[in-house]
């Protein structure tokens, strides 16, 4: 690569790095707004058809988990533009798919490619920051990727509007395509063959048994898994809540997570910036936040309460979600890099894994009760703020850096 062109890659690189954290969320969430029109074309159940949401989540996990050991091996670049080419052509095939069960074993695939992406975004940001850049990176990537997932039914009900649940997933192949033409350009590779792990499937388990027994790393991803699952609990059930039981149309169901949007973008912006003075407070403060927006899912359940009511609590759901993201996540993963993807890997295994299980059980009662969403974000809450009042809040946690850079893309 040339000087200019290593120039204009490094300049590009920041940005492509947050883009490539939309492929898992968007992936997940951008054709829930047709899902009960797939349902009703593929004659299937709806928990069967919430189970395509749980096998890309699965997916996603999975592919975290193979991919994040790879990079350290291999190096980023290769394995990122495998995984973006199967993604292309596994969402194409999710466009096909004649029948629930092909759907259902291509979104797991679907899942599993898009994996990559994330994982990839995260290791290779901490190989070229150092610092409070770090930091802020972080914040900024999992603010951008739990945006992703906020604003994808948004984009989906829109795109509803003029199309169906087949031409959303062309959409995402689209989508794909974009970011290969992207990478191909501007991802220079970010790990050197001189810091590459070595050892095979023996070195990959030794190091996950390493983050396995540290106290506040296995703390921190619980507490994400947790929070993770009742997020994705609400993007799973709040399709059917709005539109089956409040009667929303499916663009009436996008505009109602604008506001979702806006506050998660906000709070998860704010708490990317006080993260740096107190990251045990702000992961405090986002558990309490979305501990009442379950809260108020879960008297929506008990007792039918106004459209508004839900909105709130859904809002506060999401919000506490975002605040926790920069925070947890800068806990789990700087002090880890020489492990980046492998530390990466067992983050986003838990996030989406968690998330994977959660997701089905909210369509347990049918379309017409919210009852089992609240139970869901209730339960996953309470275990999110055991993980950090026993593991995280009484160990301690590794204290941001006031400064920091970037460096040279090798």
């Amino acid at each position: 690569m040339t000087t200019s062109s290593r120039s204009l890659a490094q300049r590009i690189l920041p940005a492509l790095l947050l883009l490539l954290t939309v492929f898992g969320p968007i992936s997940m969430d951008l054709y829930l707004p047709a899902l009960p029109a797939l349902t009703l074309e593929l004659s299937a159940a709806t928990s069967v058809a919430q189970l395509t949401v749980t096998a890309c989540l699965v997916g996603l996990a999975a592919g975290q988990l193979i991919a994040g050991p790879l990079s350290d091996r291999y190096g980023r670049r290769g394995i990122l533009l495998i995984g973006i080419v199967a993604y292309i052509a596994t969402s194409l095939l999710c466009a096909a798919s004649p029948s629930i069960e092909l759907l259902i074993a291509a979104r797991l695939v679907q899942g599993l490619t898009g994996g990559v992406g994330i994982v990839i975004a995260q290791a290779a940001g901490r190989d070229v920051y150092a610092g409070g850049a770090l930091i802020r990176f972080y914040g900024r990537l999992t603010v951008v990727g739990g945006f992703a997932a906020i604003v994808g039914p948004l984009i989906g009900g829109l795109l509803n509007s003029v199309t169906d649940w087949r031409g959303l997933f062309v959409f995402l192949a689209a989508i794909g395509a974009v970011i290969l033409l992207t990478t191909l350009i501007a991802f220079d590779e970010t790990l050197p063959i001189a810091s590459r792990t070595a050892g095979g499937l023996g070195r990959t388990l030794s190091d996950f048994r390493t983050l396995a027994s540290d106290r506040v790393f296995l703390g921190a991803i619980l507490n994400q898994g947790f929070l993770y699952a009742a997020l994705f609990a609400y993007l799973s059930g709040a399709t059917f809540v709005l539109q089956d039981i409040y009667g929303l149309s499916p663009l009436g169901y996008a505009l109602a997570f604008g506001a979702n949007s806006a506050g998660f973008m906000v709070l998860g912006f704010v708490a990317g910036r006080t993260a740096g003075r107190s990251l045990r407070g702000t992961l405090s403060v986002g558990i309490v936040v979305a501990g009442a927006g379950a809260l108020g899912l879960l008297a929506s359940g008990l007792t039918r309460m106004p459209l508004w009511v839900v909105l709130v609590s859904l809002f506060l759901l999401a919000g506490g979600a975002a605040v926790t993201s920069p925070p947890a996540t800068t806990i789990a993963l700087v002090e880890y890099p020489q492990i980046a993807g492998t530390a990466s890997s067992l983050l986003g295994m838990v996030r989406y894994g968690f998330g994977g299980i959660a997701a089905p059980l909210v369509g347990v009662a049918g379309a017409t009760s919210i009852l089992p969403l609240g139970i869901v974000t209730v339960t996953s809450l309470a275990l999110a703020a055991l993980a950090f009042v026993f593991l995280v809040r009484p160990a301690r946690v590794p204290q941001p850096i006031a400064t920091g850079t970037i460096t040279t893309i090798h």
